[in-house]
């Protein structure tokens, strides 16, 4: 061990891998339900939908389209290396899908009355992202 290593650190940042195709589609207008049945572990797509589907008063099925997101996206990490804690930075690009999953999951709770749920959702985006958590609620 280095006499400089810093045992109080934390665990570094988990930076999920690009998915370039999935991306591209959902740039170039491609609907997200077409994106997510063709990419199914891309966060983003499932995010947007559980947008979608609670901007238009449909809470439940939010929260399940966020749901599988967040589930999808917590596979993804743990490939990456992560250990259930630690930082997952809004600032890289590839992370945004699974943040955003966590946010409209929380969101989505609370909505239906699963409050205990939203509140842990609230805390985790918080703990992994506090820039997330500020751009997501603000």
């Amino acid at each position: 061990m280095e006499l400089n290593d810093n045992l109080l650190a934390g665990p570094p940042p988990t930076l999920l891998p690009d998915n370039l195709e999935a991306r591209e589609m959902i740039e170039g207008g491609y609907k997200a339900a077409d994106v997510a049945a063709r990419f199914p572990a891309y966060s983003a797509a499932w995010a947007i939908l559980a947008d979608d589907y609670f901007a238009n008063g449909h809470a439940v099925t939010s929260y399940a389209f966020a749901r599988t997101g967040y589930h999808r996206g917590l596979d993804q990490l743990r490939r990456a290396g992560w250990k259930g804690h630690g930082p997952i930075p809004w600032e890289h690009e590839p992370n945004r899908g699974f943040l955003r999953c966590l946010n409209a999951l929380a969101r989505a709770a609370q909505a239906i009355g699963e409050k205990d749920e939203a509140e842990r959702c609230s805390q985790f985006l918080r703990d992994s992202s506090p820039t997330a958590a500020e751009a997501l609620t603000s």
